[in-house]
């Protein structure tokens, strides 16, 4: 997937905004947000994760900790071809929902 498909994926789910932070295009959901994209830098990215899913995700080739986030609550991904387009865009969703979960619940239940 290239970087603007990239883009136009994670804006078309709903509620979703962009913005930059710390020289990185973020993708947000309420302000919070759920990818981090570095694209000055080969178009590294961070989700989050869970625990679980971080072991699984970490042993992959191209994937690891990201830096300066919650220790195994978010991976790096080396750039957009580690994954294919169904794997990239289960991670953006699965991101967001983990996302979303902490939110209050008047707030989940507009994107529900």
């Amino acid at each position: 997937m290239d970087i603007e498909s990239f883009r136009e994926y994670c804006l078309s789910l709903p509620g979703t905004t962009e913005g930059m932070k710390w020289d990185h295009l973020c993708f947000m959901i309420e302000e919070k947000i759920f990818v981090i994209l570095a694209i000055d830098d080969g178009n590294r990215f961070s989700t989050k994760c869970t625990p679980e899913e971080f072991d699984e995700l970490t042993a992959r080739d191209g994937i690891k900790q990201a830096y300066h986030l919650a220790k195994r609550q978010w991976v790096q991904v080396e750039n957009l071809d580690v994954l294919n387009d169904v794997e990239l865009k289960k991670r953006v969703e699965r991101s967001r929902e983990l996302v979303l979960a902490k939110l209050p619940k008047k707030v989940q239940a507009k994107y529900i």
